[in-house]
């Protein structure tokens, strides 16, 4: 790898989730249970929302710069986008442990099924690619949660 600028050792950080990406197994698991912890730290949902909106934002900035530095196609090491996707799940629900349980495993769950159109968004290339199906599982997960909300609103 070639001799790396201060602006992409800060990009590699980032999409690394700060190191979080050169875990040996299961990084972007890793990633989305930082995201929970974010969650337990932020407790205004305004600047949750706030911080999201900034880790999406930077997703879509430094996704292709890492990918052309590491020299591989959406490589594991960018975990920023499974961080995001999670954040995402976590916008509009409770601070209730079941919740934010169920959240992490629908939106796992959703992120590895591909639903469209995510599997599409997936072949895009560059931080499209990497981000977009990520942020549409976060999104789905989130609609499928509020559902859930409503519905046991209704029902009790």
């Amino acid at each position: 790898m070639r001799e790396l600028s201060l602006s992409d050792k800060i990009c590699l950080s980032i999409t690394s989730v700060a190191g979080i990406g050169y875990m040996p197994f299961a990084s972007g698991t890793w990633a989305c249970l930082a995201a929970v912890y974010f969650f337990a730290l932020i407790k205004t949902r305004f600047y949750f929302f706030i911080a999201t909106i900034i880790t999406i934002i930077l997703s879509y900035l430094c996704c292709s710069r890492a990918e052309n530095i590491y020299g591989e196609k959406d490589s594991k090491k960018i975990v920023i986008d499974d961080f995001a996707g999670m954040l995402i799940s976590l916008l509009f629900i409770p601070r209730d442990f079941k919740f934010v349980v169920i959240a992490f495993f629908l939106f796992r769950a959703l992120d590895l099924i591909k639903i469209p159109p995510a599997n599409r968004l997936e072949e895009c290339p560059g931080a499209c690619g990497i981000v977009g199906d990520d942020v549409v599982a976060g999104l789905y997960s989130c609609f499928i949660l509020g559902g859930v909300r409503a519905a046991l609103k209704i029902f009790s």
